[in-house]
């Protein structure tokens, strides 16, 4: 809601998307940006299946960023398969936007 506040079109898919229904909603929608919440504690196994997926289907200028209970010791990977940023419970909302609005690719 805060990025949809902040003047930004939001997509929301709903809980429980699989990988493969993730990516169809970006290539389908043309989005920007992808922004990933997780709970459960399987980032380590869906995140790098979504940047998988995005890469086989040349998604490569879409900015990914994470949020949830994410611990710190999986950061580095996550970063290192292309997720841009990962932020934690209670990050404050005005750092999200303004990551956003500084990274997002600007398509012409």
């Amino acid at each position: 809601r805060a990025l949809r506040d902040a003047g930004m079109e939001v997509i929301y898919t709903g809980l429980r998307q699989t990988p493969e229904q993730i990516v169809e909603t970006v290539l389908q929608e043309d989005v920007d940006v992808l922004g990933l919440s997780i709970l459960s504690g399987a980032h380590m196994a869906l995140f790098p299946r979504i940047m998988e997926l995005m890469k086989k289907k040349g998604l490569n200028d879409v900015l990914v960023f994470a949020g949830g209970i994410i611990p710190e010791e999986d950061v580095p990977q996550l970063k290192k398969i292309g997720i841009k940023e990962i932020f934690g419970p209670g990050a404050p909302l005005q750092t999200i936007i303004d990551f956003v609005r500084n990274n997002a690719p600007r398509k012409a």
